[in-house]
């Protein structure tokens, strides 16, 4: 039975949210590194003093300059620019798939809320777009409690379905994506379609400057074939239903997604994109905190993250 948002243990969330790993500075860094610009704001890098005005924060306060001049200022920083993450969730009818209590789509929209939800903790933006053939219900990146709400409410009441053209679609959003900046485009997927064309999209969102992590949910059924007895295999888009013995077909199937895996793979490091293997018989909180250790664990001994 596939289940909603609402079955992710609540405390999940907030075990993610408390974890070292999104503290500012290493989230910058998850985040492909920090950004600065010209704007003011509360980073660690001081600008310039402006006058105290009602309702600023004592903490901000020069007082160093009020026991001098006797004079309220408070301090301005120079603030590293919001990173954007665009959350990109594959909604096609192969996301269906579940052999859990739970579907490959239901776990990758978990894992899409709780990386959403610790990417707003932070201040940052995060925007969302689900698709299968075509991209639908897209949520323009902000930041803010509410566009949280807005995500897990689109999220909740999404269903799987439809057609699978994953190359089309990111290469549709590349150039919508580089007209709101660099950000980091993660996108939840089991990536069953062509990897040449997935690749051809991939290049089109790297050349917007984006950093690129693909992030592909997996049954564990796909990866091992260890069904008993006869299988009834339902095609995909009306391709119908066919009764076949899972034995005579292991070999050939598991050498099939075995090279599947390595031409994304292929794809993914030409572009020094990111791939991280999700399967829905781990706990999410699991598997994304040993990503993002990992991850920042690569960033702090001087990589960028691969």
């Amino acid at each position: 039975m596939a289940q909603g948002l609402q079955s992710l243990d609540p405390a999940v969330l907030d075990r993610l949210s408390s974890l070292e790993l999104v503290a500012r500075s290493v989230v910058d860094g998850f985040m492909t590194g920090g950004h600065r610009s010209g704007r003011l704001g509360s980073s660690v890098e001081f600008a310039q003093h402006r006058p105290y005005v009602l309702g600023d924060e004592l903490r901000r306060v020069d007082w160093k300059v009020y026991a001098r001049n006797d004079r309220l200022v408070v301090k301005q920083f120079v603030e590293e620019t919001e990173l954007a993450c665009h959350v990109l969730v594959d909604r096609s009818e192969s996301m269906v798939y579940g052999s859990q209590a739970w579907t490959k789509y239901d776990y990758a929209r978990w894992c899409a809320a709780s990386l959403a939800h610790l990417v707003l903790l932070q201040g940052d933006v995060a925007g969302l777009v689900l698709f299968d053939e075509a991209a639908h219900d897209k949520i323009a990146p902000k930041s803010g409690a509410g566009q949280r709400a807005s995500i897990w409410n689109t999220l909740e009441r999404s269903a799987a379905g439809g057609g699978t053209k994953i190359g089309t679609v990111l290469e549709w959003i590349a150039p919508k994506l580089r007209q709101k900046g660099k950000g980091v485009v993660c996108v939840f997927s089991d990536f069953y379609d062509d990897p040449a064309q997935i690749g051809a999209g991939l290049r089109r969102l790297a050349a917007g400057g984006h950093d690129l992590i693909l992030f592909q949910v997996v049954d564990p059924r796909e990866l091992d074939f260890q069904f008993d007895g006869l299988l009834r295999l339902d095609g995909l888009e009306g391709a119908g239903r066919v009764k076949v013995d899972p034995r005579a077909l292991r070999d050939a199937y598991l050498a099939e997604v075995k090279a599947h895996g390595e031409a994304l793979a292929r794809e993914a490091r030409a572009l020094r994109a990111e791939v991280v293997q999700l399967r829905t018989d781990r706990g999410v909180e699991v598997v994304l905190s040993a990503w993002l250790a990992a991850r920042t664990a690569r960033i702090r001994s001087g990589g960028r993250g691969r």
